[in-house]
């Protein structure tokens, strides 16, 4: 499961890095790197994926939010 855990939060931050790349450069950097591909959607998705399952799991996982 830690090896799950890693993989879906570096998507996440991968992601939020692209979100934040876009609003203040106007630069798509997944589009960049993948869209010759056609892999871009397919990036997006494991992206969402990723949140929902960080978000399903953050409070087991958070040493802040979990228990106490």
């Amino acid at each position: 499961m830690k090896a799950l855990h890693m993989v879906a939060f570096t998507l996440l931050v991968v992601g939020g890095l692209n979100w934040g790349l876009v609003a203040l450069l106007n630069l798509n950097l997944v589009e960049t790197v993948f869209g010759a591909m056609g892999l871009t959607n397919i990036v997006y998705i494991l992206v969402g994926v990723s949140a929902v399952y960080i978000a399903a799991t953050h409070m087991s996982d958070c040493k802040v939010c979990g228990k106490s």
